[in-house]
C-alpha cells in the first residue's frame, strides 16, 4: 500500500476531527481546478449545503492516494487516462462518470518578458529558451504527458527534453515561470488565467495533442456518497458549469 501524501493526511485529520453530520464530500481534485472548484464549493455552500473538502493535487498522484484507499468521495481528474486506471480497478461507480470540462494548452512567460510567438511545427523554442529551461509538470501528470505529445508532434521535443525542468503539478510547473527560474512554461490556459505573473504567449494547436478533458466521478468507497453524488450533479449542472467556464475552462 502507497503511503498517504501529506495534503491527503492533512484533509483526512481535518475529517476526523469534524463530526461526520457537519462536513461535505471530500473531493480530489487536479490542481488546475484550485479557483473554480473551489468557487463552486462556495456557491454550493451558499445553498445551505455543508461545503466540501478540497484537495488538490496531481492527477497522478490523486488517483494513486484512491488506490491505497484515501477516504474520498469524488474524484476529478485532468484527464481521461487515470480515470479509466481507477475505473479498471473498480475503484469507481461507473455510472457517474462524466467528462464535463475541457482545457487549452499554452505557452507562458513571464509577465514583464512576455512577447507573443508562433506555436508551429519546428517552432524555434530551443532557441527561445537560450540557457533556461521549460517548465512541465511531471510526464505523469496530465499536462506533462500532454505537452510531451505536443512538442513531439510539432518536432521540437528530442531538441528541448534536456532543458527540460518538471514540477509534480501543473501549477508547480507555473511556479517555476512565474518566480522567474524558468523563462518559458507548458501550462493549462486556466492556470496562466489564474496567474498574475505570468502571460499566455502562444497557444499549442489543437490537433498536437489529444483533447483535454476532465472526467469526474463518485468513487465506489465513498463515506459520504449521498452528499457526493449531490454535489457531482451540481458540478455538472448549467450552473455548476457556468462557474468553470468563468475561470477559462470550457464546458462540455
Amino acid at each position: 500500500m502507497r503511503p498517504f501524501s501529506k495534503s491527503i493526511l492533512v484533509v483526512v485529520a481535518m475529517l476526523a476531527a469534524t463530526p461526520t453530520l457537519a462536513r461535505g464530500p471530500l473531493v480530489l481534485a487536479a490542481a488546475s481546478l484550485q479557483e473554480s472548484m473551489n468557487a463552486a464549493a462556495d456557491a454550493w455552500a451558499a445553498q445551505r449545503h455543508e461545503r466540501p473538502v478540497i484537495s488538490f493535487g496531481g492527477s497522478s498522484a490523486l488517483a494513486r492516494q484512491i488506490e491505497a484507499g484515501a477516504p474520498a468521495d469524488l474524484f476529478v481528474s485532468a484527464d481521461e487516462e487515470w480515470m479509466n486506471a481507477l475505473a479498471k480497478k473498480g475503484a469507481i461507480v461507473a455510472a457517474s462518470r462524466v467528462s464535463f470540462l475541457g482545457n487549452r494548452l499554452v505557452l507562458v512567460a513571464p509577465a514583464a518578458s512576455a512577447k507573443p510567438v508562433t506555436i508551429k511545427r519546428g517552432f524555434a523554442l530551443t532557441q527561445w529558451l537560450g540557457g533556461g529551461r521549460l517548465a512541465m509538470a511531471d510526464s505523469a501528470v496530465p499536462a506533462g504527458r500532454y505537452g510531451q505529445q505536443a512538442l513531439t508532434a510539432l518536432g521540437v521535443w528530442a531538441a528541448v527534453a534536456p532543458k527540460v525542468a518538471r514540477g509534480d503539478s501543473v501549477r508547480s510547473a507555473l511556479a517555476l515561470v512565474e518566480r522567474g527560474a524558468a523563462p518559458y512554461g507548458v501550462v493549462y490556459a486556466t492556470d496562466a488565467y489564474a496567474s498574475k505573473a505570468v502571460r499566455i504567449v502562444g497557444v499549442f494547436p489543437a490537433a498536437s495533442h489529444p483533447p483535454i478533458t476532465y472526467p469526474i466521478a463518485r468513487l465506489k468507497a465513498a463515506p459520504s456518497a449521498e452528499a457526493a453524488e449531490q454535489f457531482r450533479r451540481f458540478l455538472v449542472s448549467d450552473a455548476g458549469k457556468a462557474i468553470f467556464r468563468h475561470y477559462g475552462f470550457v464546458p462540455r
